[in-house]
């Protein structure tokens, strides 16, 4: 037998070898798994065809435990979308490597996940498959189904009917009516543990289905029901850039769905337990990490009953006010509710009157919560709806189910009103059912103010004159008064401001050599700026007002308490202030590098701005103005964002300065107007130049502007006498419209040029300098294209700035006529801008 061995064939010898060879430890090639052949162990995975999903087996971090679960496989941060034995992880000390694998028995087909022969996870026994197979599908669905190309669709079981913490595209959120499938999302327990946390999104079925969140039993947040165009919680009706969602409610299933309009960006909804907030993110291609482009809760409002029954809930109003009693209704325990704890919320003044009782309309509202919703008809109109809602007495309130065109459809209300709110800009007309005593207290109370604004505009009227004769006289007392205050220092001008430390007036000059002319940096609109460098070395810009500002003490303290409050990586920080012998001194960080306009503007410093640097100059002064549009403390329009209002600190990162022309916005408010109109040349906003109307879109407009210019190297208006054709942007809509828009991109940036951004940053610049504002996408849409590879819209002729309509000198910072009131709000800031460096 020895010598037999020996004497074999070659070919026959390595035949026998491969037998002996182990079998591959991956099948990562392959997107499925046969019931006769294969299984998966730990050390093999599975691919979806385009290689965006991968299953397997992972480790969270700081853990020991094994699970089973999907994730992104082309990320380079692991982000796991699904895992099958949540509760039951697989340990790793047994040395035996689990196996998931096919298993038919008489009657059924499941999945087992197995380890010493023991079940750690499986999945409900379905119907009896002949060939079955194991198919990892490229939305990152996992799905058991017969082997039989012709009923690919007819899944014996699939991943999305149980969703982990994740709901990726195409996956349901809700009900299936005739089995009672409930696809729930269920946070991770922590960040390495993905057991089931207490945090959970869900359909709540009602008469009129919606999702909720709810942290264990009790609901956190009411998306509120589908009124025909979106969820009744969602604060505007602006289209997601990112999202289509798809609502579902019939005798079958009801469910709420999204799909992408671009499926190369990686987008997810997940729930976080250690926030107990719902995000919403993209995955951001620029910073290799995910980015939020929403999260829910989003204010003290959408807390869920915040104002407890009948009370309702306005984000305009500050939190201790923002709760109030609907009409007819006072609080149940006026204590409680004095002491800021609306939880318990309202009652009804007066007992209702079935024949009597009437309605009072609320306009701009989400609707109440649909648990006491008992009837939903999309078929009946307003005046049907309300004629049924009166003649059933436990009907409290009723409105349209679908508010599509004029509206159709009805939905009534019993028992208490729960979780209402305001939406300036989005919700829809409610209406309440009350006392006829109500409305008629109602009634005279607008005849008793009728009746008072008349006999008050009379006495206005009278006084007027008397008025504008006193007027100037008091104007001159006033300015008496401010110079009195800045001589005469009380104690209480003495007290620094709790947030931002005031300086002695010795300590800046000693830093800036008392204000020499080799320290100066510049001069702009309000006084010179002087660079200096404090006792501990700290070096800093103090801007140094003018006594003719015109500018009291307490006012100016008033704005340098403002201005502190915006805290962000791109604006310019201020450090503190000083007053003292008739001096009012800002004092800011120090930035080395001076302005955007001294690198793109100038031939030889242009070159120390490569396509890198450039493109993420772009994305932060986009997230600076998101920060003043959206997510500061106040709102704030800008005003005159510019290239020269752009600062670089010493890594080249951009800081936005100069708030001297901004205005401050209330509550909701992201719009006003002006009959002085500020600003500069070139950079303004059609719709604020001409008619004085500014808004969260003129900032918008002014970064389109500074996109081009960023881009070109060239200045969008160095001339105000060059003829319309010459204007940057008018030469780079040529450009575009002759589908050249590349030929735009500086020469010397062409080597360092990343095509594919530039040409992104162009077409974003035109979305923004489209003529009507309401085109113009917010800065959170700007934000999120610049981050992701998601398609944009197609761009409408770009606003060309009409001349005649400018001042004569393009470095003025006002554009009012003779003959228009030079008045300004008092909500303007006038904190003098940094423009020298």
């Amino acid at each position: 037998m020895r010598n037999s061995f020996f004497n074999m064939p070659i070919s026959i010898f390595f035949f026998y070898l491969l037998l002996l060879l182990p079998i591959s430890k991956t099948i990562a090639a392959n997107n499925t798994i046969t019931h006769y052949t294969q299984s998966l162990t730990q050390n093999q995975t599975l691919l979806s065809i385009n290689t965006t999903f991968k299953l397997g087996f992972f480790t969270p971090n700081n853990s020991t435990n094994l699970y089973l679960g999907i994730w992104y496989n082309n990320l380079p941060l692991q982000t796991v979308v699904w895992v099958a034995n949540r509760d039951k992880p697989i340990t790793t000390n047994l040395n035996i490597s689990p196996v998931l694998k096919i298993n038919t028995t008489d009657n059924s087909t499941t999945l087992l996940l197995l380890q010493n022969n023991s079940v750690i996870w499986s999945t409900p026994p379905s119907r009896l498959a002949s060939n079955p197979i194991l198919q990892l599908l490229d939305s990152g669905n996992l799905v058991l189904r017969e082997n039989d190309d012709e009923n690919q669709e007819n899944y014996l079981w699939q991943s999305f009917d149980y969703p982990s913490d994740t709901l990726l595209a195409g996956m349901k959120l809700g009900k299936n009516l005739k089995t009672g499938l409930d696809r729930i999302v269920t946070a991770w327990n922590t960040v390495n543990d993905p057991s089931l946390g207490n945090l959970t999104w869900r359909m709540e079925v009602t008469a009129w289905p919606h999702p909720i969140q709810a942290v264990g039993s009790k609901k956190q947040f009411d998306t509120g029901p589908w009124d025909g165009l979106d969820y009744s919680s969602k604060p505007t009706r602006v289209k997601q850039p990112t999202f289509d969602y798809v609502y579902v409610s019939n005798e079958d299933e009801v469910y709420f769905m999204f799909h992408l309009v671009n499926n190369s960006v990686p987008t997810r909804m997940v729930l976080d337990q250690a926030s107990l907030r719902r995000w919403y993110s993209v995955w951001d291609y620029g910073s290799q990490q995910w980015k939020v482009y929403n999260s829910l809760p989003r204010d003290f409002c959408e807390a869920y009953g915040v104002c407890g029954p009948n009370g309702n809930c306005d984000m305009s109003k500050l939190p201790s006010q923002a709760c109030d009693c609907l009409r007819g209704f006072r609080p149940k325990s006026p204590e409680e509710w004095n002491a800021q704890n609306r939880s318990r919320g309202c009652l009804r003044d007066k007992p209702r009157n079935c024949e009597s009782d009437g309605f009072v309309k609320y306009v701009k509202m989400k609707v109440p919560d649909t648990e006491n919703c008992w009837y939903l008809n999309q078929t009946m109109n307003l005046d049907e709806c309300r004629e049924k809602c009166l003649r059933n007495c436990s009907c409290v309130a009723y409105t349209n189910s679908d508010i599509r065109g004029e509206g159709s459809g009805c939905a009534l209300w019993s028992g208490d009103l729960y979780d209402l709110r305001i939406l300036p800009d989005a919700g829809q007309d409610l209406y309440i059912r009350v006392p006829a005593s109500v409305l008629d207290t109602n009634n005279g109370r607008k005849v008793k103010i009728g009746v008072s604004v008349g006999v008050t505009v009379g006495v206005l009227c009278g006084l007027l004159l008397a008025f504008c004769l006193i007027r100037k006289r008091r104007k001159r007392a006033t300015l008496k008064e401010a110079n009195a205050a800045l001589k005469d220092h009380s104690k209480e001008e003495q007290e620094e401001d709790p947030e931002v430390p005031s300086y002695d007036l010795s300590v800046i000059a000693s830093a800036t050599d008392n204000f020499s002319d080799k320290n100066k940096l510049g001069e702009g609109g309000f006084g010179p700026v002087f660079k200096g460098t404090l006792e501990n070395g700290q070096r800093i810009a103090v801007k140094r007002l003018s006594t003719g500002s015109g500018q009291g003490v307490k006012e100016f303290k008033n704005e340098i308490a403002l201005i502190a409050k915006l805290q962000h990586r791109n604006l310019v920080k201020l450090h503190g202030y000083c007053i003292q012998n008739e001096e009012k001194l800002l004092v800011y960080e120090y930035m080395p590098n001076k302005s955007l306009d001294f690198f793109i503007f100038d031939e030889t410093q242009r070159m120390v701005l490569d396509w890198p640097r450039r493109f993420n100059i772009i994305v932060g002064i986009a997230r600076g103005l998101l920060y003043l549009h959206q997510d500061s403390r106040l709102r704030i329009i800008h005003r005159d964002l510019k290239a020269s209002n752009v600062l670089l600190d010493d890594e080249m990162n951009p800081k936005i300065s100069d708030f001297g022309l901004a205005r401050i916005l209330l509550g909701d408010q992201t719009a006003d107007s002006t009959r002085r109109v500020v600003g500069t040349y070139g950079y303004i906003a059609p719709e604020y130049a001409i008619d004085g109307n500014f808004s969260i879109k003129s900032d918008v407009f002014s970064f389109g502007v500074l996109l081009l210019e960023i881009v070109s190297g060239r200045k969008n208006r160095g001339d105000p006498n060059q003829k319309e054709s010459t204007s940057l942007i008018g030469h780079a809509w040529n450009l575009w419209i002759e589908e050249r828009p590349l030929e735009l991109v500086g020469e010397y940036l062409r080597e360092s040029c990343n095509a594919s951004e530039a040409l992104r940053c162009i077409h974003i610049s035109f979305l923004c300098l489209q003529q009507h504002p309401h085109d113009r996408p917010e800065m959170s849409s700007v934000i999120l294209m610049l981050g992701s590879e998601i398609g944009l819209p197609k761009p409408k002729e770009p606003a060309l700035f009409v001349r005649e309509y400018a001042a004569s000198t393009t470095t003025t910072k006002e554009y009012a006529s003779s003959n228009k009131s030079n008045l300004a709000s008092v909500n303007e800031l006038s904190i003098s801008n940094l423009e020298a460096r």
